[in-house]
């Protein structure tokens, strides 16, 4: 049974710094590429960054150049650094993947940025 449990979110200052992580059990073959979302109260589900099993990257226009994604394909890890943080980068973040045809996302971790 795959199961996935993202961590790391919490309160932190503009201008502050966190790395969430996301980790999935469960899997047995490698996965092409692990996303990170973020939804923020009352907005849409926005794509953060994604990252393929080759280590390709993309971000949103809105988290280039303060946000990096990384991934350890041995542990079925993606990580989000995340750097400069903004009150508008506070959400629930969400790790998500395709595996085997079925989209698998874990409970996310609150993101709290204060002003």
């Amino acid at each position: 049974q795959v199961q996935v449990v993202e961590s790391g979110g919490g309160l932190v200052q503009a201008g502050g710094s966190l790395r969430l992580s996301c980790a999935a059990s469960g899997i047995f073959f490698r996965i092409n590429a692990m996303d990170w979302y973020r939804q923020a109260a009352g907005k849409q589900r926005e794509l953060v960054a994604t990252i393929t099993s080759g280590g390709s990257t993309n971000y949103a226009d809105s988290v280039k150049g303060r946000f990096t994604i990384s991934k350890d394909n041995a542990k079925n890890t993606v990580y989000l650094q995340m750097n400069s943080l903004q009150p508008d980068d506070a959400a629930v973040y969400y790790c998500h993947f395709r595996y085997w045809g079925d989209d698998y996302s874990g409970q996310g971790t609150q993101v709290t940025v204060s002003s």
